[in-house]
């Protein structure tokens, strides 16, 4: 251990966006655990309060706080940390640590970089240091250059030649980077890199695009001992971010000698630079040759760590965090075996894949062609002793809605339809490539046309052709054996041969053709594992031990996608902990591999498998559990719990029928009639001309969806008739089997409210309040706790209906419940019978530790038992806000306005003695900064331009300049205020766009005027101002607030307190 080391801060990576989701958060916790094991006091900066990472548990000081350069040296100063240890953080974390020693603030308190060090990091990020430095060991790099300026960049690419890979230096998941195939593509590319990139460089290197990809994760620790952890490879040939191709562990295509060329590579760049730790190194192979490049090496740990880990059973953040501190590998035991050391390399014998989780559904109009800027929100990993059976397990594992290689969409399509698709590199193109193959289109044709090794065509190939063999020769053995082997679905097999899912399954079990579960044991069993990680497959030997009477099973919640993200994965893991602490043995289901809940000691069985009837069912018959909880994995588990139940599964906790009657729209109706507590008024409509009957009958504005949707799917807000017959016409189709809800949208504000219940009492920790008014979707707003426009009577009502609700539908658990208040009268939303996203943050600002009361519960006892009451908490003397973060810039052509659908990735968390303060950390943690003395535009729908007024009125006086467009600006200057008017997009001359582009405007106010065609102007806007990095608020509330905060800034009221959740009491 390294001299006088006592106290160490780690800096978390914030809020999840598309590029860096939760494995930081994975990697972050088992590092602060390790820390903790080692002695060390260990403080953590983090504003993410969505995760397990920010839990008081985890670290002894936690600071939820924005990762800014004045907070973090605040921290510091406070805390006095000996070490630093960044490389958790993800680029985050490394960008911050850098920012700290060119300030000088590392150097002031005498803060010491433990691990990887400044030097090494910078050769590895900074472009022309790591030329350098693999010049010198002779490893080859593309040609590339550096340019701070789009004309000397354009010069470059045409003397080299195109396509040419742009890449800014320091940014995530290749933000603002892609391909450019011509001058024109890379005017745009180049400008939006520069402009994104913190020092404002990009690089420019020769396309290697069509090469085969590979990564090595690689360890190393002071003394120089190196291990491979793990070689992978990308299924889709470079071109595509790595965290947007489906990856294969450990690789299959390449030969003996390959592979020992690139692991002797990996050894030598990680000795030359020097890291100590964990490092993950990136290839470009020539698939004719054994000719290859070094793209890139990421001197921390990064999404492929997370995933090596998971393959591999190697704790690769502990072992990490561990060198970081001075260990050497030889003196740090491997947690898995219990019996080796973290210097000994680990081996598979199972093949694993991961699958990436697009958030294409939440964007109709979106880009879905995949590049070198990563879009995936999330991943899904299986494992499986055949590449077919991981693939096929793989995708059953996203819930997009296909549980098998195969799209409806493409089943109409001709085989010249079929070639041309194949071209496309989007998110459907595995599901076009089988279906080429099934429609005898040669395996050589396809590489040809993608660049997808042979071998993985044959083994696609393989699938195909026992599709065929089981349509002519029907149910054998050895059909359905193969079938099971390759991990076809009950119900798949039974659409090939004509029979049902049920007959299948009786066939299969008279024949003894049953589900076999193997173990992830770090080195091909040669010693006794001692955590218990499994997956199935349809082999002859069973190493299940099962966990007998006293075991409970918990659903995850699968992969991470917009409106169910990461603060479900930390519901899984605090009721697993709470059976724990219940003497209950626990067992967890979950495919994602970038989360706490799948690492090997958060339960006492991990199980890795897809969330489906089939496979959950299979587990369940292995292990025989008590029960099984199904509150904490967010719509996924909910929606397994009927046909659990109907299979006589013992659902804990609310019954299956408490849940139906939230969630069937009729029963609810009953219920809120029974009760007589309100709700908008609301219809239902079967067909187009009856949905413009009821609206006639109902007050507009109306909020219309169809009736069977998550996440707010194709919701939108209609003002006028012809808006509603525009809708009908082009986002829905209403039928007797898909009826369409009409509903009064209340112009109002939001409430929510968690609470936890028996049966007999009720507890509620709190009630948040949301900012933006009824119609954004409580995912994207700010919400704030506790809240500040309530008064007493008002309070009352909220916990009288939640308790009655509550009581009448037998909650035993959480439920989540949201109230609109609009016209000084209470309606409720919606009720859900479950834990949801508000939950972590709600249980941080209240130290109630809802999941494990509502574990508890479902286990039988009782509030009283626990020492909780009936009722409302008392509130706080703190605030704390919470603020939605978006992705929109990766995602090309995506509609960002605001509305009843879901948007943002992730969120941050604000807390202070004001208000205000709490705000102002919220809107600074969610990176919404405007500039001081800054230009704003302003341009809004005619129903907002009242409002705007008083908005404009407030920045002007704190010192912006405000432009308006022709419309607003006209009503603006007639009410007496004068403003500048600017053109808009489609006018020629200096207008909107023009000025974006130079830099002329820091802020843009825009309301949506009516609907979502990209062909309008305030959608050309609002992308633009995306693309090129300028924040854009969709809702004047959110500018109301931003406001408010920058107003109260100027008053002297120095917002600058941080203080660890500890102290907060």
């Amino acid at each position: 251990m390294a001299e006088a080391l006592k106290k160490v801060l780690v800096i978390g990576s914030g809020p999840i966006i598309i590029g860096q989701a939760a494995e930081f958060d994975y990697a972050g916790t088992q590092a602060c655990r390790a820390l903790k094991e080692e002695g060390l006091e260990v403080v953590l900066i983090n504003s993410n309060p969505a995760t397990i990472m920010t839990d008081e548990d985890i670290a002894d000081r936690v600071y939820i706080e924005p990762i800014t350069l004045d907070y973090v040296a605040e921290v510091i100063e406070k805390e006095r940390p000996d070490g630093l240890l960044a490389t958790l953080g993800g680029q985050v974390g490394l960008n911050m640590a850098i920012e700290l020693a060119e300030n000088g603030v590392l150097e002031k308190y005498g803060v010491k970089l433990l691990g990887t060090k400044l030097s090494a990091i910078e050769e590895a990020e900074d472009r022309e240091l790591f030329k350098k430095a693999m010049k010198d060991i002779n490893q080859p790099v593309p040609e590339s250059d550096i340019f701070e300026n789009v004309q000397e960049s354009v010069d470059f690419a045409n003397s080299i030649g195109y396509p040419v890979i742009v890449r800014p230096a320091y940014t995530l998941g290749g933000t603002g980077g892609g391909i450019a195939h011509d001058e024109d593509e890379l005017f745009m590319i180049a400008t939006r890199g520069i402009k994104l990139s913190p020092i404002h460089q990009i690089l420019v290197e020769r396309s290697v695009a069509g090469w085969k990809e590979v990564e090595y994760e690689v360890m190393r620790d002071k003394a120089d001992n190196c291990v491979i952890i793990c070689n992978m490879e990308n299924i889709d040939p470079v071109g595509v971010h790595t965290g947007d191709s489906i990856v294969v562990a450990p690789s299959q295509t390449l030969n003996d000698l390959q592979y020992q060329l690139l692991r002797t590579a990996s050894v030598d760049i990680i000795r030359r630079l020097k890291i100590e730790g964990g490092c993950n190194v990136q290839y470009a192979l020539d698939p004719n040759s054994n000719r290859y490049y070094v793209i890139e090496v990421n001197p921390r740990v990064s999404r492929s760590s997370a995933l090596a880990s998971k393959a591999t059973g190697y704790p690769i953040a502990k072992v990490a965090a561990k060198v970081a501190t001075g260990l050497t590998l030889d003196e740090i035991p491997n947690a898995v075996t219990g019996k080796t050391m973290a210097c000994f390399e680990p081996t598979l014998d199972y093949c694993v894949i991961k699958f990436p989780r697009w958030p294409f559904e939440k964007f109709a109009l979106a880009d879905r062609t995949l590049g070198t800027q990563m879009k995936a929100t999330g991943e899904v990993m299986a494992i499986d002793r055949t590449f077919e059976g991981a693939i096929l397990k793989a995708v059953r594992s996203l819930e997009i809605g296909v549980d098998y290689l195969r799209l409806k969409s493409l089943e109409t399509k001709s085989l010249i339809d079929i070639v041309e698709l194949l071209q496309r590199q989007d998110d459907e193109r595995i599901f076009v490539v089988t279906q080429a193959l099934r429609m005898g289109i040669s395996e050589e044709k396809i590489h040809f046309i993608t660049g997808y090794d042979l071998w993985f065509l044959r083994k696609l190939k393989n699938i195909v052709d026992l599709e065929n063999r089981l349509g002519r020769e029907g149910l054998t053995d050895e059909n359905v054996r193969l079938a099971k082997k390759y991990s076809i679905p009950d119900g798949v097999i039974a659409g090939l041969v004509g029979k049902t899912e049920d007959e299948v399954r009786a066939y299969r079990t008279a024949s003894g053709i049953l589900p076999t579960f193997k173990m992830v044991d770090t080195c091909s069993a040669e010693f006794e594992a001692e955590t218990p990680y499994y997956y199935s497959s349809y082999a002859v030997e069973d190493e299940v031990k099962p966990l007998g009477d006293k075991s409970v099973i918990v659903i995850g919640s699968g992969p991470i996608r917009i409106g169910q993200g990461v603060e479900f994965d930390y519901c899984s893991v605090h009721s697993a902990w709470a059976l724990r602490k219940a003497g209950m043995n626990s067992i967890i289901i979950n495919n994602n591999p970038e989360t706490v809940s799948t690492d090997f000691d958060t339960s006492d069985s991990l199980y890795f498998e897809p969330l489906t009837v089939e496979d959950v069912m299979a587990v369940i018959d292995k292990e025989k559990p008590v029960g099984v909880i199904c509150q904490f994995g967010g719509q996924t588990a909910i929606n397994l719990a009927a046909p659990l139940a109907a299979r006589g599964v013992n659902v804990l906790g609310t019954s299956v029928a408490g849940m139906d009657r939230a969630e069937d729209r009729e029963k609810f109706d009953d219920l809120l009639m029974k009760l007589d507590i309100p709700r908008p008024a609301g219809r239902i409509a079967t067909s187009d001309t009856e949905a413009m009957k009821v609206a006639s009958e109902l007050e507009f504005p109306l909020i219309v969806r169809p009736s069977y949707v998550l996440g707010g799917r194709a919701m939108e807000i209609v003002y006028t008739e012809s808006e509603l017959e525009r809708y009908l016409r082009e986002a829905v189709i209403a039928s007797p089997d898909h009826p369409i809800l009409i509903d009064e949208y209340m112009v109002g504000r939001e409430l929510e409210v968690d609470a936890v219940s028996d049966g007999t009492d009720v507890f509620i920790p709190g009630i948040m309040e949301q900012v933006e008014r009824a119609g954004v979707h409580s995912g994207d707003s700010i919400a704030v706790y506790p809240p500040q426009q309530l008064d007493r009577d008002m309070i009352d009502q909220i916990v009288d209906y939640t308790t009655r609700i509550t009581l009448e539908l037998q909650v035993k658990g959480s439920v989540n419940i949201q109230f609109v208040l609009a016209r000084g009268k209470l309606y409720i939303i919606e009720v859900n019978p479950r834990s949801s996203r508000t939950v972590p943050f709600l249980s941080k600002v209240t130290r109630v530790p809802m999941v494990e009361i509502a574990t508890r519960v479902a286990l039988g006892a009782t509030l009283k038992d626990l020492g909780y009451g009936s009722g409302l908490l008392p509130v706080k003397d703190y605030v704390a806000a919470k603020a939605p973060v978006f992705s929109f810039s990766k995602i090309g052509l995506a509609e960002i306005a605001l509305g009843p659908e879901m948007k943002s990735t992730g969120e941050v968390m604000g807390i202070g003695k004001t208000y205000s303060e709490a705000l102002y950390k919220a809107v600074n943690g969610a990176k919404m900064r405007i500039p001081a003395g800054g230009t704003i535009l302003l341009t809004v729908a005619d129903r907002d331009k009242d409002e705007a007024m008083y908005l404009a009125e407030g920045f002007r006086s704190l010192g912006y300049h405000i432009i308006a467009t022709e419309g607003t600006g006209k009503y603006f200057t007639d009410h007496g205020m004068n403003v500048d008017i600017v053109k808009k997009i489609h006018e020629d001359g200096q207008n909107i766009a023009t000025m974006i582009r130079n830099g002329k405007i820091d802020l843009v106010v825009n309301t949506l005027t009516f609907g979502k065609r990209p062909e309008r102007d305030g959608f050309n806007l609002r992308r633009m101002a995306v693309e090129l990095a300028v924040p854009c608020l969709t809702s004047l509330d959110t500018a109301r607030e931003v406001l408010r905060v920058f107003a109260n800034k100027g008053k002297g009221d120095g917002y600058h307190h941080v203080a660890a959740l500890q102290d907060y009491h």
